[in-house]
């Protein structure tokens, strides 16, 4: 069955979300219903709230009447293909935005069954229901991690992907593997896999953030927790490494600047932005469509391009909430690098896409979000 095109109106287009009521995927969903675009979420729940596809509502003005329909919400898991076909069935979807997968690193060490069933066997059955209903147009959450250890810092979509260190790491790089044979199978195909760096922040409405279940697994929403009083000490895992205050340097990216990579894909497939061919060793460049959609394998890194340590982030959220926050060194974790963060001039060229925030305003957007809502949305009406 023939793909579908990109080349239309965004008011005409209409975006499956995989895990949409997730930290990056609410904030992905904002940004393309102020695009114009009509969004069709899918989310088990496991690990998010429905209150925050509410939230997304009340942002975007699709809790109006006569605006509900831009906006619709379907409580299903991925593995679940009769679920899947009967969603595809009901709308007239065009793309996919892929984030749902679990996502924590040790635990994916623990449960390795789990993370391979759930991130890469639930991947080829939304592949395979899209592709019996001719939607071939695929936005993939992939992640940093497949650079493994980096030969070179900044990392561009040049640099060699090495073995991923954990399970988690092993889903994303097997998954750009799948999705690149689909494309070498069937030339349909279009789709770009967006290597993520660290995403912090919180929309500045201060209604949508990170909500994580549990202990937080990633530095901000750790930090966050304790400067309201959930958590008691920030743990700093190493401070001898060759860095300038001994902590290890990550690239941040603010989730909002990460939701616009998003749309900016989506223009970028429908041939509405960006010259040239993709470039990158996993990147393939295909013959555009009749109405000028692109074909082929795209990668993109999406990251600011600068490193900041993890004292960096601390003092930075402390400015955000006027309070010291206290923390501890602790050693070294196995498998950290001193340095990782990303050379971004390729989206600039191709997609037209740069991040617009520094470390303060995703602090301060972070502080806002945990502020308003210290349970997150626990406690949410």
């Amino acid at each position: 069955m023939a793909n579908k095109s990109l080349a239309k109106p965004h008011e005409e287009t209409c975006i499956l979300v995989t895990g949409g009521a997730g930290f990056i995927g609410t904030h992905t969903c904002v940004e393309l219903l102020e695009q114009g675009y009509r969004v069709v979420v899918v989310d088990d729940l496991s690990n998010s709230s429905e209150k925050a596809i509410d939230r997304v509502r009340a942002i975007t003005g699709t809790d109006a009447p006569g605006q509900r329909d831009r906006l619709t919400f379907h409580e299903a898991n991925i593995l679940d293909r009769a679920a899947l076909d009967r969603i595809f069935s009901a709308h007239d979807i065009d793309a996919i935005i892929h984030f749902a997968a679990f996502k924590a690193v040790g635990e994916s060490v623990e449960k390795p069954l789990e993370y391979y069933w759930n991130n890469v066997a639930g991947t080829l059955a939304l592949c395979d229901v899209a592709r019996a209903h001719g939607v071939k147009n695929f936005v993939f959450s992939s992640s940093a991690t497949v650079y493994g250890e980096p030969d070179f810092v900044p990392i561009t979509e040049e640099c060699p992907k090495h073995e991923a260190t954990n399970p988690y790491g092993q889903t994303k790089s097997m998954l750009e593997r799948i999705l690149t044979d689909l494309y070498i199978g069937d030339n349909e195909w279009n789709v770009v896999l967006l290597r993520y760096f660290n995403p912090i922040g919180a929309h500045p409405s201060g209604l949508i953030g990170e909500d994580p279940k549990g202990i937080p697994n990633n530095l901000l929403p750790y930090v966050a927790q304790v400067a309201v009083g959930r958590l008691a000490c920030v743990g700093v895992f190493g401070d001898d490494y060759p860095t300038h205050d001994g902590t290890g340097v990550r690239d941040y990216i603010h989730v909002v600047d990460l939701a616009r990579g998003h749309v900016a894909a989506l223009d970028w497939m429908g041939g509405k932005v960006g010259t040239g061919a993709p470039s990158g060793p996993d990147a393939i460049q295909g013959q555009p469509a009749e109405d000028g959609s692109r074909r082929g394998v795209g990668v993109f890194n999406l990251g600011t391009g600068t490193g900041s340590s993890v004292l960096d982030v601390v003092h930075a959220f402390e400015r955000a909430c006027g309070k010291q926050l206290p923390y501890e060194i602790k050693p070294r974790r196995a498998g950290d690098i001193a340095e990782n963060y990303a050379a971004c001039e390729k989206a600039r060229e191709e997609l037209g896409w740069t991040a617009q925030y520094d470390l303060d305003r995703m602090c301060a957007d972070s502080w806002h979000w945990q502020s308003m809502n210290p349970e997150g949305y626990a406690t949410a009406q």
